[in-house]
């Protein structure tokens, strides 16, 4: 049996980084998750450096930037050709790889290192589409798909709710409860610990679709936050106002116009997250009884959060708290997290998963990646802020922030926003034209332009932000690699 420790990344898809009892959050309800942080490390300054499934999951497979891995934006259909990856050289230092859930890469099945893959990336339509290959279509290449027909017949399917995969609409789910996504990548991966061979140490990848909608947990879940009086949306004195037809439309990027639908998209995404909890809570106990006696280390984290009404905004891609601040714990055995239970103020990105569990295994760290080790001495500790961004049509934007504060450049528009996290971690309150933050907001404003000089979309020339430059959502050289 080996000696080597087991790793296990845990990661959900859309989850805020405030939504776990241990950050605070007043309603959410995550026991084991609280349990996990609470015996080990707690990264409350966890971000994602660009908000959406695409870019993130770049970030954590190859450990690089998005000026490295090349996707500053959603964009579906693009190769993953990485030649270094977080599963790839694991599966070199001699550990055995599995990916169970969600992945989103393209080709779908492309395996990015892992040794074996059971995919469910969720509702894509891009992969949905008539005239798509028939091994690229989703209902057939999808690993969940393909189970659920054999349990249920050809034409189940997720969307039978009536749920779209983007839309703040929620009700609960219409089949049995072990049918449902997140309760299938649980069973895969316990099914896992059963058959791993022993005398390897392994990486397992357990990836949720939830809490990304479509909000369908079971009723059971549905009713734990059903009729309760629920911690409203932050609202600012900068928001979006009267969002016109938008807010009558189910998959826009601004919240319902009716306080009862808001309600209820809050209820649905917390039921999901507690659904994973409880399933995560299913998972431990399998590797307690099957891993006794084995060193396992859990990574839990998300691609990015949801701004679930927030400045009365919904999804993500945006540069506000709800959409890029992010869940990040570790819990492992203390001789191997070099630390006893803590709380880090390290300012860690999803680029930093891949070299933190790297360190772990005792693998070398490519020389080429961007991310630091998250554990004590590593590098994280020495980082004095992140450069953030998300190609997003008029809305297109970059972000620096720090431990305490952020900076805000829309790049169609020129406009700017400056918050004070420390006295304002909601983001109430633009001091963009405060004297008394000038100086602060020029120097956060001179690290973007030092971090966009010589970018392909010419946004800045090394001495201003230049605006107007048309936005990528891919960057050249991967597009045309």
């Amino acid at each position: 049996m080996s000696k080597r420790p087991n790793l296990i990344l845990i990661m959900t898809d859309e989850m805020r980084g405030d939504c776990l009892g241990i950050a605070g959050h007043p309603d959410v309800k995550t026991p084991h998750l609280d349990t996990l942080a609470a015996q080990g490390i707690f990264y409350p300054n966890a971000y994602t450096a660009c908000p959406s499934c695409v870019p993130a999951r770049a970030a954590l497979h190859t450990g690089l930037s998005q000026k490295k891995h090349g996707r500053v934006g959603y964009q579906d259909g693009i190769d993953w050709n990485y030649p270094v990856t977080m599963a790839g050289e694991l599966s070199k230092a001699g550990y055995y790889t599995q990916c169970v859930g969600k992945m989103h890469v393209h080709p779908l099945r492309s395996m990015m290192g892992f040794h074996h893959i059971e995919l469910h990336d969720g509702n894509l339509d891009f992969y949905r589409r008539p005239g798509t290959d028939y091994y690229e279509d989703q209902r057939i290449a999808d690993d969940y798909y393909h189970w659920l027909h054999c349990m249920r017949g050809p034409d189940c399917d997720v969307s039978d709710t009536g749920l779209n995969c983007n839309s703040w609409v929620a009700r609960p789910w219409p089949y049995e409860e072990s049918l449902h996504p997140t309760n299938w990548v649980v069973s895969r991966g316990i099914d896992f610990l059963r058959r791993r061979d022993r005398r390897m140490p392994f990486f397992l990848m357990l990836s949720f679709v939830r809490p990304h909608a479509p909000y369908d947990a079971p009723q059971w879940y549905f009713d734990l936050y059903r009729n309760r009086s629920l911690r409203p949306p932050v609202k600012g004195d900068w928001d979006p106002q009267d969002p016109g037809i938008e807010g009558r439309t189910y998959n826009s990027h601004f919240t319902p116009s009716d306080p009862e639908l808001e309600l209820q998209q809050q209820a649905g995404y917390y039921a999901c997250i507690t659904l994973i909890d409880h399933q995560i809570g299913r998972f431990l106990d399998a590797l307690h009884a099957q891993c006794a006696g084995e060193d396992n280390v859990i990574f839990f984290t998300s691609d990015h959060g949801e701004l679930l009404g927030d400045h009365n905004l919904v999804r993500k891609s945006y540069p506000y708290q709800g959409s890029i601040h992010i869940p990040m714990l570790i819990h492992g055995p203390e001789r191997l997290l070099g630390s006893r239970q803590t709380v880090s103020s390290s300012l860690v990105e999803l680029r930093d998963v891949m070299p933190t569990l790297l360190n772990l295994a005792g693998a070398d760290i490519p020389a080429s990646l961007d991310g630091r080790s998250m554990l004590p001495g590593g590098g994280c500790e020495t980082r004095d802020y992140l450069h953030g961004e998300h190609s997003f049509g008029g809305e297109s934007n970059h972000f620096i922030v720090t431990g305490n504060d952020k900076y805000i450049w829309y790049s169609q528009t020129g406009r700017e926003q400056y918050f004070d996290l420390k006295t304002d971690p909601g983001e109430t309150k633009n001091r963009i034209q405060d004297p008394a933050c000038t100086e602060r907001i020029a120097a956060l404003r001179s690290i973007l332009i030092r971090e966009l000089e010589g970018r392909e979309e010419g946004y800045s020339d090394g001495r201003r932000l230049i605006t107007g430059k048309p936005p990528r959502a891919v960057l050249s050289e991967v597009l045309f690699e």
